[in-house]
């Protein structure tokens, strides 16, 4: 009898604890994603076309330099990459890029399980959004391009809010979704990702299979931190 009671103290314990998480998965109405290296496998191409850009106009720089700037505005990425360019050039290498970019788009699919996570993400009645570094111009094409647009209820660009970190674009989800900081989780590949999260208090998911690594984004202290898309996916709809 007693070994009964105990037990049964434990599991109302525990149930209690999992009530009172406010970072419980399973309890978030409004599931945030970034798009490039977190959805979309994208960041060669962008490491590529910035490249490309740039070097159209006597600049060089890193693999590693670029992928530290994804996750910003273009214009404010362009500007770490290449201070020495004048005004007028960082807005011919913005152009160039972009050029680059939207004709080379359709080598950038979801990663594999991405699309079949969104639709049982949906079937479970989680409102699904996207706050991304990119134009809106860029993402409206890439939404075309994957035919994606039905799976979220809206799209922030970092033309439309401020650039990550600030958590302008989050904030505008959520007046849009008429959703609380408590009912959301965003997800992301970059530290200025879980900044933005953490700015807010929000729960956050960083992905190590994008731009930043696993230490990178460990030191920013998400709420959870996954090593590839399955992983991502079993978390998610678990």
């Amino acid at each position: 009898m007693s070994q009964t009671v105990t037990r049964t103290k434990t599991t109302i314990a525990v149930e209690s604890s999992q009530l009172s998480n406010p970072h419980r998965l399973a309890d978030k109405t409004l599931i945030i994603f970034d798009w490039d290296g977190t959805l979309m496998d994208s960041i060669g191409l962008i490491v590529e076309s910035m490249h490309i850009a740039g070097e159209a106009h006597g600049f060089t720089t890193t693999d590693k330099a670029v992928k530290n700037i994804i996750g910003l505005s273009l214009m404010n990425g362009i500007e770490l990459l290449y201070p020495q360019a004048s005004a007028e050039q960082q807005l011919l290498i913005q152009q160039n890029y972009a050029d680059y970019y939207i004709a080379n788009s359709h080598r950038t699919p979801f990663f594999a399980p991405i699309e079949s996570m969104l639709q049982t993400l949906q079937q479970q009645n989680r409102q699904l959004a996207v706050a991304t570094g990119k134009k809106r111009k860029g993402l409206d094409r890439v939404l075309d391009v994957s035919d994606s647009h039905h799976y979220f209820v809206m799209t922030r660009c970092a033309d439309e809010a401020g650039s990550k970190p600030d958590p302008q674009m989050l904030t505008d989800i959520l007046q849009y979704t008429e959703q609380q900081i408590s009912d959301a989780v965003f997800i992301g590949d970059s530290i200025y990702d879980i900044q933005m999260a953490n700015s807010l208090g929000m729960t956050s998911i960083a992905v190590n299979y994008g731009t930043a690594s696993s230490d990178e984004l460990a030191a920013q202290q998400p709420t959870y931190q996954v090593d590839t898309p399955q992983a991502l996916a079993e978390l998610l709809c678990a």
